[in-house]
């Protein structure tokens, strides 16, 4: 699923804007962006993975 980061807080976890759906969810960094140093900003487009028990936290796993 695609979104866009809305608010930046501490390590390194995000509330990110889904459009398609019109939701506010809480997402973190997918080891591989924390392992590589991959920044992502306010604004920023990514795409996310979500486990099918908790449709309210995601990871990030995509920087666009």
């Amino acid at each position: 699923m695609e979104g866009v980061v809305t608010e930046v807080l501490p390590n390194t976890t995000y509330r990110v804007q889904l459009p398609s759906v019109g939701k506010i969810v809480l997402a973190m960094l997918n080891g591989r962006m924390r392992q590589n140093n991959i920044k992502v900003l306010l604004g920023d487009a990514v795409e996310m993975e979500f486990s099918p028990y908790d449709l309210t936290r995601g990871r990030i796993t995509r920087r666009h």
